[in-house]
């Protein structure tokens, strides 16, 4: 049976992280659950600290400050990748993704895709809860991203999704800087450009109950700049020097 963690990054996130570990373990008893706290003054990381000590299948890794989700999943791959899990999945913490999809997430790793990504934007997508702003913004970026990297898939900015390890430990981590949302676009559009398999399906995203959205104008700016810096070089025959993409041909497995 294939190892699994799910990472899951805080900040001030007390009101939701018990039930969506709860849920999580519930949907997949045999999965782990790392928490990666950036210093939550709400004590986040002290309830994750306790339900760790109360299961040994949460761990708990501690930063320090607030610099970015995705320099906190560079950390949570980091930490996973050194401990030889076969599945590495990303979810939100407040509860807009559901745990009890999990099982057709896993399944697409299982089928051999190296990347398996949880899409609002096809048919069956559900959104629940969610403002009219906030989907105007999904879409258009997503439509934005999709001609200007030239990208088939179909919500590159979807934070619940699934990588094979070994797939995973390809891509130099450290040279992925994008903040925010952006990451999820950079680490996607790293996997298409590869030739990797990448496999979607729909999601119900439900808007969260608890606590505020990390969503800012600095997080929409830093995707605008980056997609259309990123387009613009590969219009003209070349990925940015950055960006540590696979051989062609494929993520090797």
């Amino acid at each position: 049976m294939a190892k699994t963690v799910v990472v899951i990054p805080t900040y001030n996130e007390i009101g939701s992280i018990a039930g969506v570990i709860e849920r999580v373990l519930a949907t997949e008893p045999t999965a782990h659950v790392l928490v990666v706290d950036d210093g939550s003054p709400d004590g986040t990381g002290d309830l994750a600290d306790r339900l760790a000590a109360a299961d040994d299948r949460v761990q708990v890794l501690h930063r320090t400050e607030k610099n970015g989700l995705g320099a906190a999943y560079g950390a949570g791959f980091r930490w996973a990748l050194a401990r030889d899990y076969d599945f590495v999945v990303e979810m939100d913490a407040d509860g807009s993704h559901q745990p009890e999809e999990l099982p057709r997430l896993i399944a697409l790793l299982e089928a051999g895709n190296d990347l398996a990504i949880g899409t609002r934007w096809i048919p069956g997508g559900v959104i629940v809860n969610w403002p009219a702003y906030r989907k105007f913004i999904s879409r258009t970026g997503t439509a934005y991203a999709r001609v200007l990297l030239q990208s088939r898939l179909h919500d590159l900015t979807s934070g619940y999704r699934g990588f094979r390890a070994d797939s995973l430990r390809t891509i130099d981590l450290t040279t992925v800087n994008s903040q925010g949302y952006c990451f999820q676009i950079e680490m996607a559009w790293l996997f298409e450009r590869s030739g990797a398999q990448i496999g979607e399906f729909p999601i119900t995203f439900v808007e969260r109950a608890e606590g505020a959205s990390k969503m800012s104008t600095g997080i929409v700016v830093e995707a605008l700049a980056k997609v259309t810096g990123w387009g613009l070089s590969s219009m003209v025959g070349r990925a940015p020097d950055r960006l540590a993409l696979p051989a062609a041909g494929g993520v090797p497995r």
